[in-house]
């Protein structure tokens, strides 16, 4: 039964089925890929949408899906409620709803939403966290199963990483802040099966959109664990401020540690051929190593760029190339062993981005804040655009998928988009 178990999980490493999108970025190596080859590349406000769903307030998070089921946090900052969606997935009817309230001060900036975290789900339940209020695991049909006080998030920006499970575990990155740790909890339970508390960094003097201050301006990670395979074992990657750390998710037992990174960090880790890349936000650091390492391997990376293209959104892997864009609508194609820039281009469009990439077969989709969405053709020889797809409502969320359909969240709506894809 074990052997199945760790097969089954094996299985989530990997891009998604085609039925679920149960994590933010879809799998448990957040690669933000999916095995469907027919997704729709054209639409717009009427054009193959099957229904839109009016918010009650804008969120950043983005829905995850399970089944005919989908979940989405959503906030209600007149009520101080923070609250999860149950919607039908063919209909977008509400099925439940559930909330906390929380009344206590939490600082964040005025574009990241409280329920900036996405849910997480095996099918059999649900959870979400919501920053300092704790964290929720519900049944799939709403009722409560258990919830964790987890201590307050204090972060003059907020928080948005989203929580992974994996086998019995949640894991889950509580921070960023004072008292931020990366925490394993029984997911039956919710008890902690082990902690790892986040030390205090030094960053000294900086290089990154705060050059020439000396242990100052912001630092913290919002970036969203991955879980990958490495060799004969799984490893529990996180980007860090100033470093990415792997960890046994079982144990969580430190296995390696790589230095190289600013001390702010939006993006999560990508994964490929045995490689990782993490990169720093706002004029940021980025680095590639390979997996599987031991001890400190910052002697052993692959490369390091200072100031280098690292965004909000995190982006995807193809064929030895890291495809990801900027905060600024700038797309970039990237060697993933070297860190050589292959080409950038600036997305069509208008706008922003905080969303993270989507691949599906060779089609790229890069959703930006206003609304707008690009398909691009995953190539190393240039930028190709195959499309441009306007909904006309601003967003800070990332697009999921499910049976050849895309879930898009705005501050608005949440929209369903099927139609006609590729062959």
């Amino acid at each position: 039964m074990k052997n199945l178990a760790i097969l089954s999980s094996s299985l989530l490493l990997v891009s998604t089925c085609f039925a679920d999108w149960p994590f933010w970025r879809g799998d448990l190596a957040g690669s933000g890929t999916s095995s469907e080859t027919k997704l729709p590349i054209q639409w717009d406000k009427k054009k193959n949408v099957k229904w839109r769903i009016a918010l009650p307030e804008a969120g950043n998070s983005s829905p995850v899906i399970s089944g005919d089921r989908i979940f989405l946090t959503q906030p209600n900052t007149e009520k101080k409620r923070r609250g999860l969606l149950c919607l039908d997935r063919k209909t977008g009817k509400k099925l439940w709803e559930k909330s906390v309230e929380y009344e206590a001060k939490e600082r964040t900036h005025r574009t990241n939403h409280f329920c900036s975290s996405s849910p997480a789900t095996d099918g059999e339940r649900v959870i979400v966290a919501y920053g300092s209020a704790g964290i929720f695991c519900y049944s799939p049909d709403g009722r409560e199963l258990w919830r964790r006080d987890l201590g307050a998030i204090d972060h003059v920006w907020g928080y948005g990483s989203s929580p992974l499970i994996h086998e019995d575990l949640c894991i889950h990155y509580h921070g960023p802040g004072k008292g931020a740790a990366l925490i394993a909890l029984d997911k039956k339970t919710g008890e902690t099966v082990w902690r790892f508390d986040e030390p205090n960094w030094k960053p000294g003097k900086r290089t990154d959109g705060f050059r020439g201050q000396s242990d100052g301006g912001i630092i913290g990670a919002f970036s969203t664990p991955i879980i990958i395979r490495a060799g004969n074992r799984n490893e529990l990657i996180m980007s860090f401020p100033m470093e990415m750390k792997a960890f046994d998710p079982e144990t969580g037992k430190q296995l390696w540690s790589c230095e190289g990174l600013n001390p702010l960090v939006y993006t999560s880790p990508v994964h490929h051929n045995g490689m990782l890349v993490a990169m720093g936000g706002y004029y940021g650091n980025s680095i590639g190593v390979r997996t599987g390492g031991e001890g400190n391997v910052t002697s052993k990376r692959l490369w390091q760029e200072v100031r280098h293209h690292g965004g909000i959104g995190t982006g995807v892997a193809k064929d030895g190339h890291l495809y990801m864009q900027d905060a600024g609508g700038i797309a970039y194609c990237i060697d993933f062993a070297s860190g050589a820039t292959k080409w950038q281009a600036r997305l069509p469009g208008r706008g922003n981005s905080w969303g993270s990439f989507l691949l599906a077969g060779d089609h790229i989709y890069a959703l930006s804040q206003s609304g707008n969405t690009t398909v691009f053709k995953a190539s190393p020889e240039k930028f190709e655009s195959l499309g441009l797809n306007e909904l006309e409502e601003r967003t800070n969320s990332s697009i999921a998928v499910a049976d050849g359909e895309l879930f898009i969240r705005t501050h608005e709506a949440l929209w369903r988009i099927a139609g006609p894809g590729p062959n």
